[in-house]
């Protein structure tokens, strides 16, 4: 995968989490690639993946991602965004939340995602969810 390759890459796979399909942002993983979340047990499996992303829908009905950067170093991406939504779901604050954060990617021979390791300041997060941005 080149630089220009990367880029769309990335830029679709910011579309797939605004479209609020989940089987969309899975399809952007190997069959048994994996998604960590802030040092969680990762979600193996296209299936499990699109569960997270359905557990964002569902807590943020009205989220947005926005891509910041992206950089490829050879088999590897690090993936840079911004998560706006407001937690109007199932138990929700009702409070808008706008954090950053990152994925550093692995990618396998199929050009998909073998590996997500994501991070984000969970502490803000939480501040948010309780008072807003």
């Amino acid at each position: 995968m080149n630089d220009d390759q990367f880029q769309d890459f990335a830029q679709r796979y910011t579309d797939a989490w605004t479209s609020h399909d989940p089987d969309a942002v899975a399809s952007f993983f190997e069959e048994e690639g994996s998604l960590a979340v802030n040092g969680g047990e990762p979600a193996v499996g296209r299936a499990a993946i699109a569960a997270v992303a359905q557990g964002f829908y569902d807590a943020f009905p009205d989220t947005v991602l926005l891509m910041d950067r992206a950089r490829l170093a050879g088999d590897r991406g690090v993936y840079l965004w911004t998560y706006e939504g407001t937690n109007t779901g199932p138990g929700g604050t009702g409070n808008p939340v706008r954090f950053s954060g990152w994925e550093q990617w692995t990618f396998g021979d199929d050009g998909l995602v073998a590996v997500s390791d994501g991070r984000f300041d969970t502490v803000e997060y939480e501040r948010q969810l309780a008072e807003g941005v």
